[in-house]
C-alpha cells in the first residue's frame, strides 16, 4: 500500500498558526505521528507540503499509477480550486479530504469544498487524528479491491 499525503497552504505553519483552533502540534509532529502509524501498518508513505496550487496539482499528476491512495488536505484551497478537482478526477485515485479543524463549525465559505465529490470520505474536526483515519480507511479500500 501507497500513500501521498498532501497538505495545502499555511499547514506549515501548525503549532504557529491560530493555536486555539489547530492546537500546538507542529508540522513536524503531525508527519512523524503518520509515518509511525503507517510504519505500524506496513504501509508506505510520502509527504508533499505546498503553499501553492500549481505545484500540489503537479505532485497529484505525478502521483499517477505510483500511488494507491491520497489523503488530502487542501487548506484553503478547498473552497476556491476546482482545478484541484480536475487533477484528483484525471488521475483517478482514490482519495480522502481531511481537515484539523471542524469546518462545518466555522465561516459559512468553509463549508463549501470543490473536492469532496471526488474524494471517497471527507474526516472534518479530528485534529491529527483524522489523518490516521483517512490512512486505514483508504488501507481498507485496497484490501477490498
Amino acid at each position: 500500500m501507497r500513500i501521498l499525503v498532501i497538505n495545502g497552504p499555511n499547514l506549515n505553519m501548525l503549532g504557529v498558526r491560530q493555536p486555539e483552533i489547530y492546537g500546538n502540534k507542529t508540522y513536524k509532529d503531525l508527519l512523524s505521528l503518520i509515518k509511525s502509524h503507517c510504519k505500524a501498518n506496513n504501509i508506505k508513505v510520502k509527504f508533499f507540503q505546498s503553499n501553492h496550487e500549481g505545484e500540489i496539482i503537479d505532485e497529484i499528476h505525478s502521483a499517477y499509477k505510483k500511488f494507491d491512495g491520497i489523503v488530502i488536505n487542501p487548506g484553503g484551497l478547498t473552497h476556491t480550486s476546482v482545478c484541484l478537482f480536475d487533477a484528483l478526477s484525471a488521475v483517478g485515485i482514490p482519495a480522502v479530504e481531511v481537515h484539523i479543524s471542524d469546518v462545518e463549525k466555522r465561516e459559512d465559505f468553509r463549508k463549501i469544498s470543490f473536492i469532496s465529490s471526488y474524494c471517497k470520505k471527507t474526516i472534518s474536526g479530528k485534529g491529527f487524528e483524522g489523518y490516521l483515519e483517512a490512512v486505514d480507511f483508504l488501507a481498507g479500500l485496497k484490501v477490498e479491491q
